[in-house]
């Protein structure tokens, strides 16, 4: 089963009472530094601070009170589905991951649910609860899922216009899956961006069918996924121009250039497709829409971005693209699970930074 424009549309209608808006705002200080008009689209600011609740609503919505829910999620999927779930008056079990951020798990708790922590990464999350008793929600491999995150789509033709591309990160493939239905015909570009260290869009698409990754170590947990499904590997194949990867270094980068210029909190991620942009791995030079997918970031991975960094006013300390604290040597240590904190960027001490 595919997902088309309709499908779009319709849940559009089914969540608007649901979602806060979030309006896409051009940052001029990233336009700078990117040498290319950049619109940010604020999905970190969506309610459960992530577009989750677009599709989790969409797929629960359609279910009568009282049916049990079960889904697998490091976090954002856990949160988008505990919400949905106690608005439609379905009782909800998430599965997440014994390592995932802990401010994740508490706000899934929070909005009701009951969490069952299992060992193993985000993959290991979604196998469990899809052997467990109740209907499965799936992260991605959802049509009805799909549709609702691809409204993020008929946002943007609406509020960024005059952008050629459309910049989406990639964890399971359901966003830009979506995104890449609702932009057809449009003329823009749509590109999706993955972790290096968590590629498996990108290996899949080399393949031709879904390639199951043996490890995945990034420090963007929330799209840590070993494998897409065959129908978001098939909307990629068929709608979207290109996916291209990102190193941890350049994801931290970005997350500290969005705190200090853009005064936004967010995950990493939702930065991936900022780095991208930034490291110049985006091609072409005209306006580009960048999909900020989510600001559930743990406090302990920002830790190390508050350093007293040099003025970005003094010409000595600054370079064409930001503060040299944050230069392409400065890098985090990747942690080999999701919610396992990163270190500070090595070149700190030698550029002027604390990061204690």
């Amino acid at each position: 089963m595919g997902v088309t424009r309709e499908d779009i549309e319709d849940a559009r209608r089914r969540i608007a009472s649901v979602i806060r808006p979030t309006p896409a705002l051009v940052s001029d200080s990233l336009s700078r530094l990117a040498g290319r008009p950049v619109v940010l689209k604020p999905e970190h600011l969506q309610r459960t601070g992530s577009f989750k609740i677009r599709g989790a609503y969409n797929r629960i919505s359609r279910l009568r009170p009282g049916q049990h829910v079960v889904a697998g999620s490091a976090g954002n999927h856990a949160q988008g589905v505990a919400l949905a779930a106690s608005m439609v008056g379905c009782p909800a079990t998430i599965y997440m991951p014994r390592a995932a951020p802990l401010p994740k798990v508490a706000a899934t708790r929070d909005y009701g649910a009951q969490v069952v922590l299992v060992d193993g990464g985000v993959d290991d999350a979604i196998a469990a609860a899809r052997a467990a008793d109740g209907i499965f929600v799936p992260p991605f491999d959802d049509p009805l899922i799909i549709a609702g995150q691809g409204t993020v789509g008929l946002e943007l033709l609406e509020e960024a216009p005059t952008a050629e591309t459309v910049v989406v990160p990639v964890g399971g493939g359901g966003l830009i899956g979506g995104i890449a239905v609702a932009l057809a015909g449009s003329g823009r570009r749509v590109v999706g961006v993955e972790a290096d260290g968590a590629a498996s869009m990108v290996a899949s698409l080399a393949a031709g069918r879904p390639v199951r990754l043996d490890h995945v170590s990034t420090i963007a947990d929330g799209i840590a996924l070993k494998a897409p499904s065959a129908l978001t590997l098939g909307l990629a194949r068929d709608r979207v121009d290109d996916v291209i990867t990102v190193t941890d270094e350049e994801i931290s980068r970005a997350l500290l250039l969005l705190l200090e210029r853009a005064k936004a909190v967010v995950e990493p991620a939702g930065a991936v497709g900022l780095a991208a942009v930034l490291a110049g791995k985006v091609s072409g030079n005209g306006p580009v829409a960048v999909v900020l997918s989510g600001g559930n970031v743990d406090p302990v991975v920002l830790r190390p971005s508050w350093p007293p960094w040099p003025s970005t006013s003094s010409r000595s300390n600054t370079t064409a693209r930001g503060p040299r604290c944050r230069s392409p040597r400065s890098r985090w240590s990747s942690p080999s699970r999701p919610g396992t904190p990163p270190t500070a960027p090595r070149s700190w001490p030698h550029c002027g930074c604390n990061g204690t």
